[in-house]
Formats: structure tokens, C-alpha cells, sequence
């Protein structure tokens, strides 16, 4: 009896133990059952690290590249370059640049640089961008094009094949350099809607024949047939550059465009230069600042 007695309480203190290994190697590996319910509050409790997010909304250094725009060409004075008024990366507190709003005025003057150029095309974008990413930015601006349609004649407007191979090598300079850096990229003017709103200016139209952008705006009061379809040519390959800044900008994760924002902005006589009626004023560069930042910090491209 004694001996059948001790063989029922080893019995039992078996069925415990194994019991209890099993619960404890089911803890251990997150298996089935109650013990892997627990593992799985364990784990909801503590989710794992998301992967950081591709666009940061709120980059710690800003590079400029571009044309007379990001110059602030004729904001100031008459055929004179005014970077301090910049949409890019001025210091002007009535513009408030998309470095002061992303950076504060003094993170701006520190962290911020413009390697634009007054009259430069697509083609000098590479060499431009090569200046940049020795500052290493976490983001470059570019604003380039208009000069690619503002050319002597329709036939000297750049080829959109060629525009499209130097915007290429531009980017690629920057990749090759900084793969982690951003671009906002702004689309090219409404040539056409610049010259309806400068050719009412009899100051402006006097300034335009000094040069400026005429292929568009020469003869600015003619309407013979011949002009509109001069003024249509360069509307269309202005379209046709933005197309490209578009499709080459998707191919890069770390690329915005501004989904043609800067092009379907109606200018008014406030946000062009009271020098020349073409280039942005305070008021315009203000403006396009605020395209640069709404575009930058958007939650989704």
C-alpha cells in the first residue's frame, strides 16, 4: 500500500514538473497556446522600432541652386542680383525664406547657402550642385529653367532632351555625393501669365527691350498672328521642362516636386519687380517661399 502510495506521488510530482517545463519553454519561445497569448501582449506592449521615415520635414541645413530667381534679381535695384531677399535662403524678415522658416533666422545664417546664378540655364546646374554638396545640406533647392525658354529666338530655346540629361547629371552629382540628401524642386514660371500681367507697365516694357527673356517678351504689345504662336512655342517648352523636372523628380524617393505650384501661380503686379515687371518682388519671392516650405513639410508628397 505504502509502496503503491509513493508511486502515485512521484507520478504526480512528474506530471508537475513537466507541467511546468512546458509552460516555461513555451514563455521562452513564444509559442502557441496561453503562453504565447502572453508573449503576444508582451510584444503589443513594446512594438518594434518603426524605420525612420524618407522625407524629413524639418532638414537642419539648406543649399540653393538656380537662376536670377533665387538671386532676387531686380527685387531691390535695377539689374542687380538681392539674395538677402531670396525665397530659398534670404535673410529678409518680409520675405521669410524657406531657410529662416526651417532653420530660425540665426540656424539660416549659418546653415544655409546659395550657389545660384543670375542667367544661368540647366546646363550650369551640375556645376552648381558640385559647389553644394561640399556643404553636405540635408536639403538642396532647385529653381532652374526659365533662362533654358528665355533665349534670343524660339529655335535657341534648349532642347527638352537636353534639359532633361543635365537635370539628370545635376541630381546624379548630388546622389553620388549625399544619397541621403533632399531636393524640393519648383517648377518653371508662367512665362506667358508674366508677360499679360508686365505688358500693361510702360516702364517694364522699356526694360524688356534691354534683353530680358526675349523670346517671350519682345515686341510685347505685338498680337499679329505670328507673335502668338512665338509666345505659344515658348509656353509649350516651358510645359514640356516642367514635365521633365516631374517625371526625373519621381525616380527619386528623396526628390519633391512641387506638383507644378510655382507654374500655376497667378503673379500679380505686387509680386513682380517694379524694376523689370518679370523677376519676382519682395512681396513675389515671399510668395514662393511659401510654396517651398508648404511643399517641404507636407506630410505626403
Amino acid at each position: 500500500m505504502r509502496k503503491r502510495r509513493q508511486r502515485h506521488t512521484r507520478a504526480a510530482l512528474a506530471a508537475v514538473a513537466a507541467a511546468v517545463l512546458a509552460t516555461a519553454g513555451c514563455d521562452a519561445f513564444g509559442g502557441g497556446g496561453p503562453a504565447g497569448q502572453k508573449g503576444s501582449r508582451d510584444s503589443s506592449s513594446h512594438p518594434p522600432a518603426r524605420p525612420a521615415p524618407v522625407w524629413d520635414r524639418s532638414p537642419d541645413s539648406v543649399a540653393a541652386v538656380g537662376d536670377s530667381i533665387t538671386r532676387g534679381f531686380d527685387a531691390c535695384d535695377v539689374l542687380s542680383d538681392c539674395p538677402q531677399v531670396s525665397w530659398a535662403t534670404g535673410s529678409d524678415a518680409r520675405v521669410g525664406s524657406l531657410a529662416v522658416r526651417l532653420l530660425g533666422a540665426a540656424g539660416a545664417a549659418r546653415r544655409s547657402w546659395n550657389y545660384a546664378q543670375t542667367g544661368a540655364r540647366m546646363s550650369d546646374l551640375p556645376g552648381q550642385m558640385a559647389l553644394a554638396v561640399k556643404r553636405r545640406p540635408a536639403l538642396v533647392t532647385v529653381m532652374a529653367g526659365a533662362n533654358d525658354a528665355c533665349r534670343s529666338s524660339v529655335s535657341a530655346m534648349t532642347p527638352v532632351a537636353d534639359f532633361r540629361a543635365d537635370f539628370e547629371e545635376a541630381l546624379g552629382t548630388l546622389r553620388k555625393a549625399l544619397p541621403k540628401s533632399q531636393v524640393y524642386v519648383a517648377s518653371v514660371p508662367n512665362l506667358k501669365r508674366l508677360w499679360s500681367q508686365g505688358r500693361t507697365n510702360p516702364l517694364g516694357k522699356q526694360v524688356w527691350q534691354l534683353g530680358i527673356c526675349p523670346s517671350m517678351l519682345a515686341d510685347a504689345d505685338d498680337l499679329t498672328s505670328a507673335a502668338v504662336v512665338r509666345r505659344d512655342r515658348v509656353q509649350r517648352r516651358v510645359e514640356a521642362y516642367n514635365e521633365v523636372l516631374e517625371e526625373v523628380c519621381a525616380k527619386d524617393r528623396r526628390c519633391r516636386f512641387d506638383g507644378d505650384a510655382v507654374f500655376d501661380y497667378r503673379f500679380g503686379t505686387e509680386q513682380l519687380s517694379q524694376w523689370d515687371w518679370f523677376h519676382p518682388s519682395r512681396n513675389g519671392q515671399a510668395r514662393l517661399a511659401e510654396i517651398a516650405y508648404r511643399t517641404v513639410t507636407a506630410r505626403r508628397p
